[in-house]
């Protein structure tokens, strides 16, 4: 059972940064085509926030291009999302998300990010 596994999440001031980790179990993530990062607050949809392929292609939201990064780390099972110049708009609860070439995805439990002013 594919199993990621969200970290990193907590409170900072707008302006500030933050790292996210996804640490991925259950088999080897050269098995899956894409890890993706959700953000979901409340009342509103799940919105794709950021995703990186098994060859390394990324792929960004309006919203967060030039100042969210998404990386990996193959030999560590590990997804990475550098969240830099925060703002209000981006206190969510952020979910990882491992898609594999089949089309299913396997989600982690969710990590809350909180800027505050």
């Amino acid at each position: 059972q594919v199993q990621p596994v969200e970290s990193g999440g907590g409170l900072v001031q707008a302006g500030g940064s933050l790292r996210l980790s996804c640490a991925y179990s259950g088999g080897s993530i050269f098995r899956i085509n894409r890890m993706i990062w959700y953000r979901q607050t409340p009342g509103k949809q799940r919105e794709l926030v950021a995703d990186i392929t098994s060859a390394g292609d990324t792929n960004y939201a309006d919203s967060v291009k030039g100042r969210f990064t998404i990386s990996r780390d193959n030999a560590k099972n590990t997804v990475y999302l550098q969240m830099n110049s925060l703002n209000l708009e981006d206190t969510a609860v952020y979910y990882c998300a491992a898609e594999r070439f089949t089309g299913s995805k396997f989600w982690g439990q969710g990590t809350q990010v909180t800027v505050s002013s």
